[in-house]
């Protein structure tokens, strides 16, 4: 059973932290992953990023030429630009098709591996008991709550087990964060004043 109490608090903080990062950031993160490997989509997909690093180099060329100044060059780099423009909206949209579909098949096998098994696991162990309360240690109407909906009187259910594991992970994740925030607001405190400490080099001297 304990195995089974792990696989539920495991589960409830990998839920978390799909919640955390978004499922959009999650998607190209494993978009990236896979086309890293020999898929079908590597050379489409590198071309794609290929092209729109040359779009914003090329975009950042001609923001610094002055058209009025330098015109050759301006109108050069802007046949240039419009071109890796027209490659890369070519390129994307070719792509397009099969990223909606990874898209939805990633939706899809990470909704059943966490969601989709958290409800199969609640529905398969809804009668066993996580583990048992002292007898008489809450009053009767807890003890059922505790139980809800089908474990024995006097245990907790893996609803609630699951209710819990998932409190304790969100509190977790809250307390990280606030410790994290707290640490480098000191850090960058602490520097400002270091900074505000030190004398000018560039102060009046005495004649």
């Amino acid at each position: 059973m304990g195995s089974l109490l792990l696989t539920v608090f495991l589960l409830q903080l990998v839920i978390h932290l799909i919640n955390t990062i978004g499922a959009t950031a999650l998607n190209e993160l494993l978009w990236v992953l896979y086309n890293k490997f020999p898929a079908p989509t590597a050379n489409a997909a590198h071309d794609t990023t290929r092209l729109k690093g040359e779009v914003l180099r090329l975009k950042k060329e001609l923001n610094a030429v002055s058209a009025q100044d330098n015109f050759t060059k301006w109108a050069k780099l802007r046949r240039q630009h419009d071109k890796a423009v027209a490659d890369y909206e070519k390129s994307s949209s070719s792509i397009q098709a099969s990223r909606t579909k990874f898209n939805t098949t990633v939706t899809t096998v990470r909704w059943l591996l966490t969601n989709g098994l958290r409800f199969f696991l609640q529905f398969w162990y809804a009668r066993t008991p996580m583990f048992w309360l002292p007898q008489g240690w809450v009053p009767g109407y807890i003890e059922w709550a505790l139980a809800f909906p089908k474990a024995p009187t006097g245990s907790i259910s893996i609803q609630v087990w699951g209710i819990a594991c998932a409190s304790v992970v969100v509190m977790a994740g809250e307390a990280v964060v606030a410790t994290y925030a707290l640490t480098t607001g000191k850090e960058t405190q602490g520097k400002e004043k270091q900074e505000q400490a030190m004398p000018s080099s560039g102060g009046n001297k005495g004649l």
